[in-house]
């Protein structure tokens, strides 16, 4: 059995980072079941444009307008194949963004979080901890990136793609 794809994003700042998403976005999630989004969208036409390859799960960050903030939640838990998945931008006065991500939520699996545009995709405690990082500001990293969860058979693998 094919395992199921899932289209991870954070960071976008669209339009101050870059006028729109990278093609290679589109290419890469043709044929996702979902795609999750983890904060800093910036304009709601990223989703609208995210929405025409897959069904969009998004949460709000700290650089994103009070439009987007009305209709976003600040954490959402995402299910799928018996698999559960916590969304959050992670920011934050106080610690590092992947403690505070990981405190945010109990009983997942994976915890997608977005703030550092640094890339991250390892296991703390039975946890995948995944960050994207950023397909249009690269900040601190020699390219920017995004992320493709893969689940089979109740558990979630990550993969973080750098162009």
């Amino acid at each position: 059995m094919k395992p199921l794809k899932i289209g991870v994003l954070s960071d976008t700042h669209i339009p101050s980072r870059a006028r729109s998403l990278p093609p290679i976005i589109f290419e890469a999630f043709a044929g996702a079941a979902m795609i999750l989004h983890a904060g800093d969208i910036a304009t709601g036409d990223v989703l609208v444009e995210l929405e025409a390859i897959a069904p969009v799960y998004a949460v709000r960050g700290n650089v994103d307008p009070p439009e987007l903030c009305a209709r976003l939640p600040a954490t959402r838990v995402v299910e799928v194949e018996g698999v559960r998945i916590g969304l959050i931008h992670g920011d934050g006065p106080h610690g590092r963004t992947e403690d505070r991500a990981l405190k945010a939520f109990s009983g997942v699996d994976c915890v997608v979080f977005g703030h550092t545009h640094v890339p991250v995709c390892e296991r703390r405690g039975g946890v995948l901890l995944f960050n994207p990082g950023s397909p249009t500001d690269r900040r601190t990293q020699s390219k920017c990136s995004y992320g493709i969860l893969s689940v089979r058979g109740g558990a979630i693998e990550g993969e973080i793609v750098r162009f």
